[in-house]
């Protein structure tokens, strides 16, 4: 680390901008994306009026104290620094602090893809500054972060420029004390300097923090006195300590209800720990040339630890991605995408609303800090798989059985195990993103009765409309009306997951194929959903239709039962109920090896379809579509992916690794 700015001003990058118009393409579509989301995010800021946005800093005016109202969260210095702007105009001051802190953020995304150990293969040489502003102006961080008073970005900028690209051992010190005088958790980056050998740094950074703060409290000694003093370092500005925004481990005992002096130990024992622990990791980084892997490591520990982590502070965990980790080429993405989402996307996206699983739903952010720190197996250089991981088998290419359907190459069909962990992420995020879209889709009571109308138009003309006999039949007969509304309430999740489980294990190239299908079927029944409201028959006045699962409904003020809350009852054409468990049997049927088992592939679907029927939760048609979107599934994966082929049963003693199947062109891995 003794000559950081000097590597990354030399990292080798040069040679590899210039080729690859494709890649250029997709670099200039990215730095558009950039650019567009940055708009987007100032244009959410500046549509509040001056006079609220310029209250947001919490400050008082010139002649108070910065911490009478105990919102204001920055250290005295950052106070010292931020009061004298508020003399200017608010409208301007407005726009400038919004520009400036964007800025700012395109520029840590710069400095960071600079910082990249080599060797860097080309896509990431021309893809990695983009992509990372981009999802950057998205993060949870940046959101927070740009808004009125909240410094966290300029930390950040700070000390990269202090790492990889302020040459000189004084000047660089100087930033990293700047940063740690507006972030005080920071001087732990001192501790890294002084362990990496770059001591000159160390010592100028804790000089210019204790000058800073020095010059903080001569100018303004009751707020110093207050922050430092009897604040503990700012501990309880802002808001409850045990608040969610608050994502250190102090934080996190206070929200598991611990408290008094047990909680006090317990923290210095842990943060302790995680200081200890993570510097040691970070220094064997440093040592090991993944600098910019050193200094997040480095920026979660500080976060962590501090007694008041706030969100818009956890811009660091988004920099973790520079490890790698995982010997196989499928493990790589597990790491990237799961710091993405949890840094993208709301908690009760990413877990669902459990009391069990509060504890990890309410410190998720913690977590993932504190995985990077001192948890995450981040290969070293020296390993023979950092550069070259176990390539993905995939397998060998098929020809199209219809001349006219051409495949398309870039789906190439993988043979091998995906990794669970990212699966099971992938599930989770995108089931509750199809709950959101299901819930936002139009859900018109007038549009959603009219298609009602037509669509029993069609059937009585058609001669299928069977719903009503079918209702009031089964509500006849006791037994049957129970098991109708317990085989469609039990079973629309748990068997479609249980497939997949099987498959996962035993024949992991059909996982893949069954998977997408599922997925694409789903995906393009949303589109329904959105195009189409439908009230299904129980939701109908005047028709006389029994809801045998929610009880009888005051259709003047639908209430729809206790799904009313968490799911859209217009989203009924077409039917996944029908769908999924069609997808069910034919999976089932084509993969089962034994006759019992595919003719209970075949009951699945035809009592399914019996049961909404029966339960007045669905009109015939709706089956129709499901059947539609299943059948559009399985024939976009063989577009893209071609026939489904053998699947390569995996020996029991090596089910981890992938069958023996040609590796493709490195060209396309790189």
């Amino acid at each position: 680390m003794a000559n950081a700015a000097e590597h990354s001003g030399g990292h080798g990058h040069a040679g590899v901008i210039g080729g690859g118009g494709r890649l250029e393409a997709v670099r200039l579509l990215l730095w558009a994306l950039a650019g567009i989301l940055a708009f987007r995010q100032a244009a959410a800021v500046l549509r509040v009026p001056p006079g609220d946005w310029l209250s947001g800093f919490s400050l008082p005016g010139l002649p108070g104290a910065l911490y009478d109202t105990g919102q204001f969260t920055g250290t005295p210095f950052a106070g010292l620094v931020i009061k004298p702007l508020l003399g200017f105009a608010d409208q301007s001051l407005e726009i400038a602090w919004t520009c400036v802190t964007l800025l700012f953020v395109a520029a840590i995304g710069l400095v960071a893809a600079r910082a990249l150990p080599d060797p860097v293969p080309r896509r990431t040489a021309l893809l990695a500054a983009p992509g990372l502003v981009a999802l950057m102006m998205v993060s949870l961080p940046v959101r927070e972060g740009a808004s009125p008073g909240q410094t966290a970005v300029l930390p950040v900028l700070l000390m990269l420029l202090a790492v990889f690209r302020v040459p000189g051992e004084r000047p660089a010190g100087f930033l990293a004390g700047l940063a740690a005088a507006l972030q005080p958790a920071l001087l732990l980056f001192a501790v890294l300097m002084w362990l990496s050998g770059r001591r000159a740094t160390a010592r100028s950074a804790a000089v210019t923090f204790a000058g800073a703060t020095v010059l903080a409290w001569a100018a303004m000694p009751r707020d110093s006195w207050t922050y430092w003093v009897h604040h503990l370092a700012g501990t309880g500005l802002g808001g409850a300590p045990d608040g969610l925004a608050n994502q250190s481990l102090h934080g996190a005992l206070l929200r598991l209800g611990l408290s008094g002096p047990a909680e006090i130990v317990l923290y210095v024992a842990l943060a302790a720990a995680v200081a200890v622990l993570g510097l040691r990791r970070a220094a064997r980084y440093a040592r090991d040339g993944q600098l910019l892997l050193a200094v997040a490591v480095t920026g979660c520990v500080a976060v962590a630890v501090m007694p008041t982590g706030w969100r818009h502070q956890l811009l660091w965990v988004l920099l973790a991605v520079a490890g790698k980790v995982g010997r196989r080429a499928a493990d790589r993405p597990v790491w990237p995408v799961a710091v993405v989402l949890v840094m993208t996307l709301p908690s009760d996206v990413l877990l669902p609303n459990l009391a069990v699983l509060s504890p990890v739903r309410d410190n998720v952010l913690l977590l993932a800090a504190l995985a990077a720190a001192c948890a995450v197996p981040f290969l070293p250089r020296s390993s023979p798989h950092w550069r070259e991981p176990v390539p993905t088998a995939y397998g060998r290419p098929a020809a199209a059985r219809w001349s006219r359907i051409p495949l398309m190459p870039v789906w190439r069909r993988v043979l091998s195990r995906p990794n669970l962990l990212l699966e099971l992420l992938l599930i989770r995020v995108g089931y509750s993103l199809y709950s959101h879209i299901r819930a936002a889709a139009p859900n018109s009571r007038a549009v959603a009765e009219g298609n009602g109308s037509q669509i029993l138009s069609i059937e009585r003309a058609l001669g299928i409309d069977i719903e009503h006999a079918v209702n009031h039949a089964v509500v006849g007969i006791g037994w049957l009306e129970g098991f109708f509304n317990f085989y469609y309430t039990s079973f629309h999740f748990v068997i479609p997951l249980a497939i997949l489980a099987v498959l996962y294990w035993r024949r992991p190239g059909d996982y893949r194929w069954a998977r997408a299908s599922l997925g694409l079927a789903t995906v393009l029944a949303l589109i329904g959903f959105w195009l189409y409201p439908l009230a299904p028959p129980r939701l109908m006045p005047g028709l006389g239709f029994i809801d045998t699962v929610h009880g009888p409904q005051d259709l003047a003020n639908p209430q729809y039962g206790a799904m009313t809350a968490i799911s859209n009852q217009y989203a009924a054409m077409p039917s996944l109920h029908f769908g999924w468990s069609l997808w069910c049997g034919i999976v089932i049927v084509v993969l089962a090896p034994k006759a019992w088992q595919k003719l209970l592939g075949v009951l699945h679907p035809l009592i399914t379809v019996c049961a909404i029927v029966a339960t007045a939760n669905h009109w015939v048609l709706d089956a129709v579509g499901g059947a539609a979107v299943v059948a559009a599934g399985f024939g976009l994966v063989y577009v893209l992916s071609g026939p489904r082929g053998l699947d390569v049963r995996l020996p029991a003693q090596r089910r981890d690794e992938a069958p023996p199947v040609p590796a493709p062109d490195r060209r396309v891995l790189s």
